[in-house]
């Protein structure tokens, strides 16, 4: 019996779905939604992080794991109180075997009371992955964020470059050598284990932005303002960001 256990457990894979960029506080609250869309009976553990990395409950719920019948649906709404645009959450689908495929939906929505009105956002699933970075000009990025999430246990680094657009090269390197921006601000940052941050793509009249990020399990997304009179984003899915780059000894 032992050994089939340890056989059962050790084919089981868990696929992790990262909700981010959500908002709480007295006039916001958010919701994740999850459906089973396949036949089977799918077990899923669902965490929610403060900005700080600290866990939060839901409101009404007491267990993390989740047990969701074919075609159930459910909605968890994190209980964190105080006001932020940068909690998030996290759901580890559990599949039993290697010959199966994850067969959960997963979404998130935000909603603010603006004066009388209701302002709604969506919030899709996003993937962490290793040393994500981004670099480019901010001229139609106006009043953009960075979300940052570590969704690992080990802290991060990221490092940022506000820059006018100049350009420099190193004496003696070839001549296909690349470019690097020339910082009139630069910033190196460490985000705690679970913890998420928020960067402004333009500081001080700057022209060009950078941020290359050190660590495992990094989630990056561009956030636009959704109103100028209230402060509430949404992702901008035209940006890419850049994959993973090798660190020197690894």
């Amino acid at each position: 019996m032992l050994v089939a256990l340890a056989q059962v457990s050790a084919q089981e894979r868990r696929v992790e779905s990262v909700i981010p960029a959500l908002a709480f506080g007295p006039r916001c609250t958010s919701t994740i939604t999850m459906q089973n869309l396949g036949d089977r009976v799918v077990s899923a553990d669902v965490e929610a992080h403060k900005p700080s990395g600290a866990l939060a409950p839901f409101v009404g719920r007491r267990a993390v794991t989740v047990q969701l019948n074919p075609g159930e649906r459910a909605s968890f709404k994190p209980a964190i109180e105080e006001q932020t645009e940068a909690g998030w959450v996290e759901v580890r689908e559990r599949v039993p075997s290697p010959v199966l495929s994850p067969v959960l939906a997963v979404s998130g929505m935000t909603e603010c009371v603006v004066g009388n009105e209701l302002k709604t956002v969506g919030r899709d699933v996003v993937y962490p992955t290793r040393n994500p970075w981004f670099s480019g000009d901010v001229g139609e990025l106006t009043g953009a964020i960075v979300s940052l999430i570590n969704t690992s246990e080990r802290a991060v680094k990221a490092s940022l470059c506000y820059s006018a657009g100049n350009l420099y090269f190193l004496p003696g390197t070839t001549p296909a050598a690349e470019l690097s921006p020339v910082c009139s601000a630069a910033f190196d940052v460490q985000i705690a284990p679970f913890g998420a941050r928020e960067f402004p793509v333009a500081r001080d009249g700057s022209t060009h932005f950078s941020l290359k990020t050190q660590g495992a399990a990094i989630v990056l997304e561009m956030l636009r303002p959704l109103d100028a009179s209230i402060r509430m984003y949404k992702v901008d899915s035209t940006i890419h960001f850049g994959g993973e780059v090798s660190t020197p000894g690894k």
